[in-house]
């Protein structure tokens, strides 16, 4: 059973709104005075056809602000304040009019009275479901957005047997508490130190990556789908699935929260991988996704041209106030590097993500990035502190559709370490 959880609010509160038909949303379309709201499953909007609409992705210009992020175990003090700002940043504002559209008004009902207590008041309601000529209007979604997984599309694959899930986690099976209690039925889990061994907790040898890969019965024909319940993991071991040549790697949108949001069972218990002989490959068939040192200052030397390093470490690892590791002493940033903020500890992502941990809007990250001097159009090597949050970042913009960036696995730490490497410190 699906659940919906609606905001405590009584009938009486509802905001005063006009249904409006398609033929009204194509004439205000590019009109500055009104902003389009995507409603729905941020799924939908990024181009999943969870409706059987017939169309994939957002009405094109449309902002998004999923009912989902109203839910109230989601909403503590942390996030109310992000939502607010965000409303902002989507120009969601009293003295524009706002249309609020979905397959079911009930959900945008509940955004509508969000809103209200906001001070917006001017909102109109326009449902796909009762208008059938919504067809004519322009949709648009990300290039790459089947890698990026709805929880009913991972029920489907291990229905039909389509896909192999794994849950990804620092620790080994004795430490895995959440995955022991629950998790997806049949995925294994699978301990990070296998791709990055301590105590420095770098990229492992091409060599046992692809032996890891064979440990855990993957090869590069397979159909892998990653989650857990810090999301970050999935994406740090999708990277390098990706990188030594899996041909299709998808994370969970959302981890384990987005699974059992839609009610779905979970399984108790570990459950042991079926290792393979052969992986398909015997060295990483693709090796320009993850660059070494010496690499790295090449795109260093280049960055005025088509390249960028970019630097997702949080704003006081960036000036060297902490290093934002236990275990890392070395405090600063790369020269020459360009800051793409991440959030604000070295274990959060918070400017990258929705409160729910899903990606957040494609346009706002590439707006981030703008106003910090990043080009998207470039080249971007990503980088942090040991992987973890460049990672999922480089997932997002492969989501996005923007091929040929990379990631410097080793990042912060493998820099730090060679005291002949420059460091900067301060305020830029």
């Amino acid at each position: 059973m699906k659940k919906i959880l609606f905001l405590m609010v009584t009938m009486s509160m509802l905001v005063l709104a006009k249904d409006i038909s398609t033929e009204e949303v194509l004439k205000i379309l590019n009109n500055p005075n009104w902003v389009i709201v995507d409603t729905r499953d941020t799924n939908e909007y990024n181009g999943w056809d969870l409706s059987n609409l017939g169309v994939n992705g957002h009405i094109k210009g449309a902002t998004d602000f999923s009912y989902r992020w109203l839910d109230k175990e989601d909403l503590n003090e942390s996030n109310k304040k992000i939502l607010k700002e965000r409303v902002t940043l989507k120009n969601i504002k009293a003295d524009k009019n706002i249309i609020l559209y979905n397959t079911n008004k009930e959900k945008s009902k509940i955004v509508a009275n969000y809103l209200k207590n906001l001070g917006i008041e001017n909102i109109y309601f326009y449902n796909l479901n009762q208008n059938e000529n919504y067809k004519s209007l322009p949709f648009e979604s990300y290039k790459n957005y089947k890698i990026l997984v709805p929880a009913a599309w991972v029920k489907d694959a291990l229905d039909k047997k389509k896909a192999k899930v794994y849950e990804v986690s620092w620790g080994n099976i004795l430490n895995a508490a959440i995955y022991l209690a629950g998790h997806i039925p049949g995925a294994p889990h699978i301990n990070t130190d296998s791709i990055e061994p301590p105590p420095k907790w770098m990229i492992d040898t091409d060599e046992n990556l692809i032996k890891f890969a064979e440990s855990m019965g993957i090869s590069k024909d397979d159909t892998i789908v990653l989650y857990g319940d810090n999301v970050m993991a999935s994406y740090r071991l999708a990277i390098i699935l990706k990188y030594i040549g899996v041909k299709d790697v998808r994370v969970l949108n959302g981890g384990l929260s987005a699974w059992q949001k839609e009610g779905y069972e979970l399984e108790v218990g570990n459950i042991k991988p079926i290792p393979i002989r052969n992986f398909g490959s015997k060295i990483p068939l693709n090796k320009k996704l993850i660059v070494d040192i010496d690499e790295a200052k090449k795109v260093l030397i280049d960055n005025k041209n088509k390249n960028i390093l970019v630097d997702i470490r949080s704003y006081n690892e960036r000036i060297g106030k902490e290093s934002g590791y236990s275990y890392m002493d070395r405090k600063g940033r790369i020269p020459g590097s360009i800051w793409g903020n991440s959030g604000t500890s070295s274990v959060t992502l918070e400017n990258y993500r929705n409160i729910d941990n899903t990606m957040r809007n494609a346009d706002e990250i590439v707006n981030m990035w703008l106003n910090l001097g990043i080009d998207p159009n470039k080249n971007l090597t990503f980088f942090c502190g040991s992987g973890w949050r460049a990672a999922e970042v480089l997932f997002y913009s492969e989501v996005m559709g923007k091929n040929g960036n990379s990631l410097y696995s080793n990042g912060w730490m493998e820099w730090s370490e060679d005291k002949s490497n420059p460091v900067e410190k301060g305020i830029e």
